[in-house]
């Protein structure tokens, strides 16, 4: 199986007020889908703060960043000129099912752009692949909770933080959570709490 050595997402653009909600939820998803870090302009430094806060809980505080940057071109060139890839999401793009195999046997790191609002038209250009997930309306956080699914084949979810405070064990019904203190985390011996 041919896996990206590593995975970046890359935020172009945010929509004052009303996007923090949809913003906060990128960040979530490109840590929760395999991603290293994700790269966001025009971003309230709240966001940064609300990532912080699920790191400290649910782990990963050294494994997965949000950097707020000012220029967007200078990531993709320099990702470009490191031997990175980059594939944009959007829905005029070739279809995902005709090009993700192509991608993954690249074996090269990814940054995936994703757009908050309508990206510049120079971003079609500067991508090595234009993809889309589907040829219809939808939102570019879904699309890029598929394009990962896709690029890690599930295999992200098997992942498990070494600093986590908290962690769900999958139940049928309920929830079932394990809460480990400072010296748990040292012992590596984590106490169960259930929660119904």
């Amino acid at each position: 199986m041919t896996m990206p050595s590593s995975v970046a997402v890359l935020r172009i653009g945010h929509r004052l007020v009303r996007d923090d909600r949809t913003t906060t939820h990128a960040v979530l998803v490109s840590r929760a889908m395999g991603s290293k870090v994700i790269y966001m302009t025009d971003v309230d430094d709240e966001i940064k703060k609300t990532l912080d806060k699920v790191n400290k809980r649910w782990g990963g505080e050294n494994e997965f960043k949000l950097e707020i940057i000012d220029n967007w071109k200078k990531i993709v060139k320099s990702w470009k000129e490191n031997g990175g890839i980059v594939v944009h999401l959007t829905m005029y793009g070739s279809l995902i099912n005709e090009k993700i195999k192509e991608i993954k046997e690249l074996n090269q790191k990814i940054l995936v752009i994703i757009g908050a609002e309508k990206v510049p038209k120079e971003v079609y250009f500067l991508a090595d692949y234009n993809i889309a997930i589907g040829s219809q309306p939808h939102s570019e956080i879904a699309a890029l909770a598929i394009f990962l699914d896709r690029i890690f084949e599930g295999n992200q979810f098997n992942k498990s933080f070494l600093d986590e405070k908290m962690k769900i064990i999958p139940s049928v019904k309920g929830k079932n959570v394990i809460m480990r203190n400072q010296s748990q985390l040292n012992n590596a011996n984590p106490k169960k709490k259930n929660q119904n």
